[in-house]
């Protein structure tokens, strides 16, 4: 079993497809692993030597941040927006979108579900008589 900073890598895929489960590293730097050192993409991370998996996990280790460094990294990235009161930082604190989309439609990933209460406002209020 192939174990690449804490994660332990799917035996049956394909050692190139396998990497990007670790948190930080996409198909891209995967591939740019394999090719440093001479692993070919074919092959399976049951097939693995250990020799190859101690290589990766070295190279890993020193050229990439990983899981939990990356995780700790952007909160505190975040949280400096934050402090400092810039625009983006404002928009995190708020839960809205960041990057410049609309928010009148379309931003229910950030925004959550839809509040009640707008359509019923404005309905007239029955009075009894």
């Amino acid at each position: 079993m192939a174990r690449i900073s804490g994660v332990n890598l799917p035996e049956n895929k394909r050692i190139e497809y396998a990497l990007p489960y670790v948190f930080g590293l996409g198909l891209k730097n995967s591939r740019d692993i394999l090719l440093k050192l001479k692993i070919n993409f074919d092959t399976r991370v049951k097939n693995l030597t250990n020799d190859e998996v101690a290589a990766i996990q070295q190279e890993v280790n020193n050229n990439y941040l990983t899981e939990g460094d990356l995780r700790k990294e952007i909160t505190l990235n975040i949280k400096r927006l934050q402090e400092i009161g810039s625009y983006r930082g404002l928009r995190h604190k708020k839960g809205l979108p960041v990057r410049g989309q609309r928010t009148k439609t379309n931003a229910r990933t950030r925004k959550g579900p839809r509040k009640a209460g707008g359509a019923i406002a404005l309905k007239k209020k029955v009075t009894k008589k």
